[in-house]
């Protein structure tokens, strides 16, 4: 498996409708000047429109991927530059798209727009209202059971303090239970139930060069660190780049509490399409979804990948949902696989002897 499986899907309602404004005339793109298009995703919507110099900001790594597959620029503006356009496709977790509105009205020339398209079901009103509330006056359509709305030139000066208010949402902050985290990211608010269960069950005498695979904001990493002492290095493999400064700081905070630093690495990286190194053990609660869609493959890619980058003696330790069919593939690749425990609709699985 590639990561083509995480790509966005082949047919992107929001991405289709976020340009039916163009196409009606009742938006224009600039003339000149370059174009931002933030959480940027591929399609032959935004291949028919874009332009040299139209640059495209994706922090989820494959989808950034599947845009410079597409030859799309991909990047981060420069703070100091401005853009006539500024196209948004905004996340479903609130507070995570108010910091982005915000973000792209302060990345906006004087003059210019910005437009964002939402599904109705992941909050497309919400979004339009909250835009409206930073920007003032805004246009607006439906179209592909999506909301596109965008600001006017003519409207009034953006309300600085709501936006200088709203770019601190997506600053980290400690979560429920102490952890650096931020809007959006898998669990954020808290510590997800089955990654507490196989941190629980992870034995102490796990040793040597460890890898955490979709790592998000760190929590078991830094667990690893707490309970095991003979752990020499830690790298951290997370496609969500938002992810890796809070993760880099509860690694920070569980090295001071375990008095004793050893090499750590964050990695912005697909897990889907293999491992850079090797690894004495690894630890994972995959992904098993995108968005709404349950896709048990990315799982069973995770369990391809940890094989391969296991040497032949060392032990891969995962957490997943009972009912997710994982047993085929390591019984396939790893010559002994235990069951651990199977609690509150999880099982953690402990799989020793990657075959390759």
């Amino acid at each position: 498996m590639t990561a083509v499986a995480f790509s966005a899907a082949a047919s992107d309602v929001a991405l289709d409708a976020l340009f039916v404004p163009f196409h009606t005339g009742a938006v224009r793109s600039p003339a000149d000047g370059r174009v931002l298009f933030l959480r940027a995703r591929d399609g032959f919507a935004l291949r028919e429109m874009a332009k040299p110099g139209w640059l495209c900001e994706q922090s989820f790594k494959p989808f950034a991927d599947a845009l410079e597959r597409s030859r799309l620029a991909v990047g981060t503006p420069d703070p100091e530059e401005r853009f006539l356009l500024v196209l948004l496709l905004p996340p479903r977790q609130r507070d995570e798209a108010r910091a982005l509105f915000a973000r792209a009205l302060t990345l906006t020339a004087p003059g210019g727009r910005v437009v964002a398209c939402m599904p109705n079901s992941e909050g497309g009103k919400s979004g339009e209202s909250d835009l409206a509330q930073l920007a003032g006056s805004i246009g607006s359509l439906s179209k592909h059971k999506c909301r596109v709305f965008w600001t006017l030139p003519e409207s009034s000066t953006p309300d600085a303090a709501l936006c200088e208010s709203w770019l601190e949402l997506d600053a980290p902050r400690e979560n429920a239970a102490g952890y650096l985290s931020r809007p959006g990211l898998f669990a954020w608010d808290r510590v997800d139930i089955a990654s507490a269960l196989l941190a629980e069950h992870l034995p102490p005498d796990l040793a040597g060069r460890v890898a955490d695979i979709g790592a998000g904001y760190g929590y078991l990493s830094a667990q690893v660190l707490a309970r095991c002492a003979a752990v020499t290095s830690l790298d951290l493999f997370e496609a969500e780049a938002r992810a890796l400064e809070p993760a880099r700081g509860n690694l920070q905070a569980a090295m001071r509490e375990r008095a004793s630093v050893i090499p750590f690495a964050l990695h912005w990286h697909d897990v889907t399409s293999g491992l850079p190194g090797r690894y004495d053990v690894i630890v994972s609660n995959p992904p098993f979804h995108q968005g709404k869609a349950d896709l048990p493959e990315l799982g069973r890619a995770f369990i391809r990948a940890a094989a391969d980058a296991l040497e032949r003696d060392g032990r891969f330790w995962l957490v997943a949902n009972r009912h997710l069919p994982y047993e085929a593939i390591l019984a396939e690749r790893f010559q002994e696989v235990r069951q651990i425990v199977l609690q509150d609709g999880f099982k953690v699985i402990e799989a020793r002897g990657a075959h390759r």
